[in-house]
């Protein structure tokens, strides 16, 4: 939460729909209304409470991410909430980190909360809440770490009400929703206008996974209105890869934020003139049975695969690295997470950008003095991959090398895509260069590592994570 900004925060209306954003993670911000509409189904909110869950059927991404919300009530009148989304580094499952790459089942990727009350009538119920994170199957690891973020949440949300509340001092009650109405009511209107100017009354892209998975959009337009179908897509995936609903809809909000391309906030107005068809599947599971399946990869990669399929069909930039490279490392007592940047998708008019965090993620890197004062690493290099953008009359952005070495003997995950599928360019441009990871052990033999890979290693082995480029746009 301190070092990589992992985290975003927003300001919902009284039923619980976006309006406004901190400018931080895509994939946080277009589930937050979900979030907050589907725990509100379930649990009552008065005055003073605060409720925080993680569970992927009330609109969460993966278990990490635990969500708080506050209700914002002024002169007894609720009027809108306050909520935030934050990545714990370390919440439990069978692997440290809490994302592990071989999980098939929920309760592998750590501790399940159910929306529940953080704060009651004023009372805080932290005892619960530590037994929860503290017992089941996989308990949390760092638990002191979990409630010091928790609190940090904690302070943001009654900051967030306290700034309403404010608002409403200032200007009126009535003044702050409609305004809330009205952004709502802009976001919808701008989209409707660029919806008819689109080209074409219809768009479709087909992007397969690195294990063969298919993902599918058709777009259809209909004078100001768009549907969007994802009929044809993968099942229920058997290992991690499972996005949800709430997952989905980030990626259309931040497609058609894109595809407006104007000064405006992620508000959930987007979706006003969209009909969305998801079907049962990869990017819709089933959360009423018993064994509840894992989503962990579905929240960071299927999410990036998902934002350039929508962006291929709709024509907007070659693909990014469609990435998160999610790397983490840790033992009995620790975990230890980052995501790596990578290459940009160029467009026309533009080369796409290297080194950077892109698309559903848009964090920041802990600094090597951290990381090596706190963990037992040594960051040995990193630098950009030449070579690895696609080349076109504008050429994508270039991947990252990043080179770890172990000083101890640890458990690590690595969660990745473009590893088998190369990175698409568009109308001629060449695809980005896929990533790779290689192990090199203590005694110099190397090991060739899958994009999705857990394992052990000793003290002495190095880690080199390669991460991809982006496509090229235009023939060169």
């Amino acid at each position: 939460v301190k070092e990589r900004l992992d985290f975003s925060c927003a300001v919902l209306d009284a039923n619980g729909y976006l309006v406004v954003n901190a400018p931080h993670i895509p994939v946080h911000l277009g589930s937050m209304g979900v979030c907050v509409r589907e725990v509100a189904k379930v649990i009552v909110m008065k005055d003073g409470d605060v409720v925080i869950t993680n569970h992927p059927a009330f609109g969460g991404s993966h278990l990490p991410d635990v969500t708080v919300i506050k209700p914002v009530f002024y002169k007894n009148k609720l009027i809108g909430y306050v909520a935030n989304r934050a990545h714990h580094s370390e919440i439990g499952g069978k692997k440290p980190g809490s994302m592990p790459a071989d999980a098939t089942a929920l309760e592998e990727e750590g501790v399940i909360i159910s929306p529940m009350y953080l704060i009651l009538k004023g009372k805080s119920q932290w005892s619960k809440v530590k037994e929860i994170l503290s017992n089941g199957k996989f308990p949390t690891r760092s638990l002191d770490e979990n409630i010091a973020d928790l609190n940090a949440a904690l302070a943001s949300v009654n900051l967030g009400e306290n700034g309403l509340k404010d608002l409403c001092d200032a200007f009126g009650e009535e003044n702050v929703t409609h305004h809330m109405n009205s952004l709502r009511l802009h976001a919808s209107s701008v989209l409707r206008e660029r919806i008819i100017k689109l080209g074409k009354n219809s768009y479709s892209a087909t992007e397969y996974l690195d294990d063969g998975s298919l993902l599918h959009v058709k777009i259809m337009k209909k004078r100001d209105h768009l549907t969007i179908d994802f009929t044809g897509s993968s099942g229920v995936h058997p290992g991690n890869l499972n996005a949800t609903k709430a997952i989905v809809q980030s990626v259309i909000l931040y497609s058609l934020r894109l595809l407006v391309d104007q000064p405006l906030p992620m508000n959930e107005g987007l979706m006003d003139p969209v009909e969305l068809i998801l079907p049962t599947g990869m990017l819709n599971p089933d959360f009423s049975k018993e064994n509840l399946p894992a989503v962990v990869g579905g929240n960071t990669e299927v999410s990036q695969r998902l934002t350039d399929t929508l962006l291929k069909a709709f024509g907007l930039v070659a693909c990014s690295q469609g990435t998160m490279n999610n790397f983490l490392f840790g033992n009995d007592r620790f975990g230890y997470y980052e995501t790596i940047c990578g290459g940009t998708g160029a467009g026309n008019g533009f080369h796409g950008t290297d080194a950077v965090h892109q698309h559903m993620t848009n964090t920041r890197i802990t600094d090597p003095e951290i990381m090596e004062l706190r963990y037992p690493v040594m960051l040995e290099r990193f630098e950009i991959r030449k070579g690895s953008g696609g080349k076109g009359k504008w050429n994508g952005g270039e991947g990252v090398e990043r080179e770890i070495h172990f000083k101890a003997d640890l458990e690590i995950n690595l969660l990745t895509q473009h590893r088998k599928e190369k990175p698409y360019g568009l109308n001629g441009g060449a695809p980005g260069k896929t990533g790779e990871q290689t192990l090199i052990h203590s005694e110099g033999t190397k090991q060739k590592l899958r994009g999705m890979e857990s394992l052990s290693v000793k003290k002495g082995d190095k880690l080199i994570i390669r991460t991809p480029g982006g496509g090229g746009y235009g023939k060169h």
